[in-house]
């Protein structure tokens, strides 16, 4: 989902050692669609040079509030006017010190005070200088007054020391501006998301398991982070976390279960897209089955926890959401898993087609819902997917009445 095409982005770059990193961020947010307009601080100047910039977005990297390098007299007001986002990445301990008390001695203090549109600040600087307890009020100011913080990350640092004060990763940062564009329709929501295929033990080196990998529901669980909502992902996967997101790791079907439990009276949207085994091995051998000392071997399986059961039996307001990996009988398959479980939704997919299978980069799916209607998508990412998935979601009365909202639950 392009959130940033066709977007103005004011991307100021400061004095500091991570203003080299502006030149990828800027490659980034273009490659997202979005037009770049680059203002730097003379200090930034001494780090990289303006025309690394101009080149990377087609637009003049401008330095000067006046002069030749300015833009005009007023392109502070032009340039706010356009602005879709502001952002200053990297930010310097000094930048964010005149943001937080209204200065505008430079062309991008100037554009900070005119812009009306989301504002976002990504620090970076020495760990003590981050720590100092200015910087801190400065930054708590910053966010009272309705700017995004982009909170950098611990590490080795450029002075030789290692603690917090780094750059925010670029995917971060690009994640962040596309949640300030994207649409707030999960603002103040609750969404728990279930992601990859659970692993039964054999023995202590094997187990039972399927080709899930886990990217559909991260990508569910980053879009609805994206709209705003609060999002706890539980996984079964390797995959990296994704921006916003508390994740939860598990490996079993009743890790998963219980982990749910826990988590779900706080829920309004339970989206479970995670692969669950259907079987474990009734028996789990506490020390590995050598080869040799088999002739074959017999598996004795029992079915794991049915946990959509388990959670339809338990919810309250919250809206279920359920997947349906099949490979004939599509719709015939999931609507009879959407009625069985009582769910509100069912996404499914053949995934015996190319583009639509485990591990895949894209998906091929149909959105199916009570009383038989349906919405089959074309191949698409699965980010883009997860989209349509949530523009599905808002679409259902409880969701628009509020009903699954903390209000709707505590007005019981």
């Amino acid at each position: 989902m392009r959130i940033l095409e066709g977007k103005t982005i004011i991307l100021g770059i400061s004095g500091g050692i991570a203003a080299y990193k502006g030149a990828e961020l800027c490659r980034l947010l273009v490659q997202e669609g979005a037009a770049v307009r680059v203002i730097m601080t003379r200090a930034a100047r001494e780090f990289i040079n303006p025309l690394t910039f101009s080149t990377l977005t087609g637009f003049p990297a401008l330095t000067e509030i006046f002069g030749v390098d300015s833009g005009g007299t007023l392109t502070h007001i032009d340039l706010a006017r356009a602005a879709d986002l502001f952002l200053v990445a990297p930010a310097t301990a000094n930048i964010l010190g005149k943001l937080a008390a209204g200065l505008a001695d430079d062309l991008l203090t100037t554009t900070a005070l005119a812009v009306d549109c989301p504002t976002l600040v990504a620090p970076a600087m020495n760990v003590n200088m981050f720590a100092k307890a200015v910087v801190q009020d400065n930054l708590a100011l910053l966010q009272r007054r309705g700017w995004g913080i982009i909170e950098p990350e611990e590490g080795f640092l450029a002075c030789g020391t290692t603690g917090k004060g780094r750059l925010a990763s670029l995917e971060r940062i690009v994640a962040a501006c596309r949640r300030a564009l994207a649409p707030r329709d999960f603002q103040d929501r609750t969404v728990l998301v279930t992601a990859g295929g659970t692993r039964e033990p054999l023995d202590p080196v094997r187990y039972i398991g399927n080709y899930s990998s886990g990217k559909m529901g991260y990508a569910l669980a980053r879009a609805a982070w994206e709209r705003g909502a609060r999002v706890t992902l539980i996984s079964a996967s390797q995959l990296p976390p994704p921006p916003g997101v508390e994740v939860v790791p598990v490996e079993r079907a009743a890790e998963m279960l219980a982990c749910l439990q826990e988590h779900f009276a706080a829920a309004d949207v339970v989206i479970m897209a995670a692969a669950v085994a259907d079987f474990r091995p009734a028996r789990v051998a506490g020390r590995k089955i050598k080869k040799e000392d088999q002739q074959e071997l017999t598996v004795h399986l029992k079915p794991t926890e049915d946990i959509l059961t388990a959670l339809a039996q338990a919810r309250r307001n919250q809206l279920l959401v359920g997947f349906a990996a099949e490979t004939e009988d599509l719709l015939a398959n999931a609507g009879h898993k959407l009625a069985a479980k009582g769910l509100d939704l069912i996404v499914a997919n053949n995934i015996t087609r190319p583009g639509a299978g485990f591990g895949s980069e894209t998906n091929i799916v149909t959105i199916i819902y009570p009383g038989g209607q349906y919405t089959e998508l074309p191949q698409l990412p699965k980010l883009e997917v997860a989209y349509r998935i949530l523009d599905a979601i808002t679409t259902l009365p409880r969701f628009q009445r509020g009903e699954s909202g903390r209000k709707g639950r505590n007005s019981e």
